[in-house]
């Protein structure tokens, strides 16, 4: 994992997650999303990275250009990010495990932490 010299606008990604998701293929999309971006340095803020992405996954390119072009999803979207901001999320990555909420790249030790925490003291929430 190499941190890519620029932040994306992923509005465009999120919304494609879904049209994948909707086909079936949301855990290649996500992962070919974070190779590229991870690994490869690509923004993921360019339509024809997503595109990219989707093609190799076997989705439809032209379909999802389509539906990303008249906003097919945003409303889906910004009801997933009003519901995780409800929750107290305000960050990404962000991870709950048992009743304990976090953001932000973690080491290690502090997952095993909270795991522990949680099995330990029964702290599931």
């Amino acid at each position: 994992m190499r941190r890519p010299p620029l932040i994306s606008y992923t509005m465009y990604a999120l919304e494609a997650t879904e049209y994948a998701k909707e086909h079936g293929q949301f855990f290649p999309f996500h992962d070919g999303l974070y190779k590229a971006y991870w690994e490869n340095g690509k923004d993921l803020g360019d339509l024809a990275v997503i595109e990219e992405v989707a093609s190799q996954c076997g989705l439809d390119r032209a379909e999802l250009h389509h539906r990303l072009e008249s906003r097919h999803y945003e409303e889906a979207v910004m009801g997933d990010f009003q519901e995780a901001t409800s929750l107290g999320v305000h960050g990404i990555p962000a991870f709950l495990i048992g009743k304990y909420l976090f953001t932000g790249a973690r080491p290690y030790r502090d997952f095993q932490a909270v795991v522990e925490r949680v099995l330990t003291d029964g702290d599931a929430g």
